[in-house]
C-alpha cells in the first residue's frame, strides 16, 4: 500500500501546479492590460475599443472550432451565451472604471474578488446542501486568512500612489469585482457547460459579448464608432489592441474556463487576485513607477497569501 500511495502524494501537487501556472500567467497579462488599455482607450472610445478587442479574435475562433461549435447542444449554447452576457458586463464596468478612476484604486478594488468569490461560493454551497437536508461544508479558515493577507498586501502595494476620493470609477470597479465573482461561480455551476469543449464555449462567450457591445455602439451618444476608431489607430494602438485581444481576452478566458473545471472557483480567484502585483510590476518596468518600502512589503504579502491559499484550497 505504501508503494502505491507515495506516487499519488507526490503527483497531486505537480498536477495542481500544472493547473495553477496558466492561471497565474493570466494574472500577469491582466496586470499588464491596465497600461495597454489606458494607452488606447479614452472615455469616448470605450465601447468601440471593446468591439474591436473581441472582434479581432472571434473569426479565428469560429474557423478553428466550427465542427465543435456545431456539436454543442442547445443547453450548452444557452449556458455559454449567459456567461457571455456576464462577461460583457465585466468588461464594460472595468473599462469605464479604469478610465474614470486612478490605477491605484482600480487595482485595489478589483482585488476584492478574492474575498467575494470564496464567500459567495461558501454561501451557495451551504444553500445547496441545506436544501438537500445536510449541513454545508464550512470554508477553511486558512483560506479566508490567506485571502485577507493577500488583500492586505494589495493595500500596501497600492499605497504608494495614494487614495483619491470615492468616484464613479470606484463604484464601477466594485461592481466589476462582483461581476467577476458571478462569472467564476457561474462557470463552475452551470451544468450544461461542464462537459462541453472549452474552445467552443469561449467562442460563444466572446460572440455574445461582441453582440452586446455592437448593439450599444449602434446607439447615439455612446462614443465613436468602431470603424472610425480602427481607422484612427496607428501601429502602437494596434499593437496594444492585439495584446488585449489575443492574450488578455482569448488566452485569459480560455485558461479560466479550463482551470475552473479542474479546481475550485476560490482557488482560481485567489491566483487571479495577484493581478495588482503584476500591474505594479508592469508600471515599474514600463512606466518607471517606484512602489517604495510599503509597496515591496505588500508584494511579499500578496505572494505569501497566494501560496498559503493554494495549500488551504487544495486541502
Amino acid at each position: 500500500m505504501s508503494s502505491i500511495a507515495a506516487p499519488v502524494s507526490l503527483g497531486a501537487p505537480r498536477r495542481a501546479w500544472l493547473t495553477d501556472l496558466p492561471v497565474l500567467l493570466v494574472a500577469v497579462v491582466w496586470g499588464a492590460s491596465y497600461l495597454a488599455a489606458k494607452g488606447i482607450t479614452t472615455p469616448h472610445t470605450v465601447v468601440a475599443v471593446l468591439v474591436l478587442r473581441f472582434a479581432v479574435v472571434l473569426p479565428v475562433l469560429v474557423a478553428a472550432g466550427w465542427r465543435r461549435l456545431r456539436a454543442l447542444t442547445a443547453a450548452q449554447w444557452r449556458g455559454a451565451a449567459a456567461l457571455g452576457l456576464i462577461l460583457s458586463g465585466i468588461f464594460l464596468l472595468e473599462t469605464y472604471g479604469v478610465v474614470h478612476t486612478s490605477a491605484t484604486n482600480a487595482g485595489l478594488i478589483i482585488s476584492l474578488t478574492m474575498i467575494f468569490t470564496p464567500i459567495a461560493e461558501a454561501a451557495v454551497t451551504r444553500v445547496s446542501a441545506g436544501s438537500a437536508g445536510a449541513a454545508g461544508t464550512p470554508m477553511p479558515r486558512g483560506f479566508l486568512a490567506a485571502a485577507g493577507l493577500s488583500v492586505a498586501g494589495v493595500v500596501l502595494l497600492t499605497q504608494g500612489g495614494g487614495f483619491t476620493a470615492p468616484s464613479l470609477g470606484d463604484l464601477l470597479m466594485l461592481l466589476a469585482a462582483l461581476a467577476r465573482t458571478v462569472h467564476v461561480l457561474a462557470m463552475s455551476r452551470i451544468k450544461a457547460v461542464r462537459s462541453a469543449d472549452s474552445l467552443s464555449l469561449t467562442t460563444v462567450q466572446l460572440g455574445s459579448a461582441v453582440a452586446v457591445f455592437a448593439v450599444i455602439a449602434a446607439f447615439p451618444g455612446t462614443g465613436a464608432s468602431p470603424w472610425a476608431v480602427a481607422l484612427d489607430f496607428g501601429p502602437r494602438e494596434w499593437a496594444g489592441l492585439v495584446f488585449l485581444s489575443v492574450f488578455c481576452t482569448l488566452f485569459a478566458f480560455f485558461v479560466q474556463m479550463w482551470a475552473v473545471r479542474r479546481t475550485s472557483p476560490s482557488r482560481v480567484s485567489l491566483l487571479l487576485g495577484t493581478e495588482p502585483l503584476w500591474a505594479a510590476a508592469a508600471g515599474i518596468a514600463v512606466a518607471g513607477d517606484r512602489p517604495g518600502v510599503l509597496g515591496l512589503v505588500g508584494a511579499i504579502l500578496v505572494l505569501a497569501g497566494t501560496s498559503w491559499g493554494r495549500r488551504a484550497a487544495g486541502g
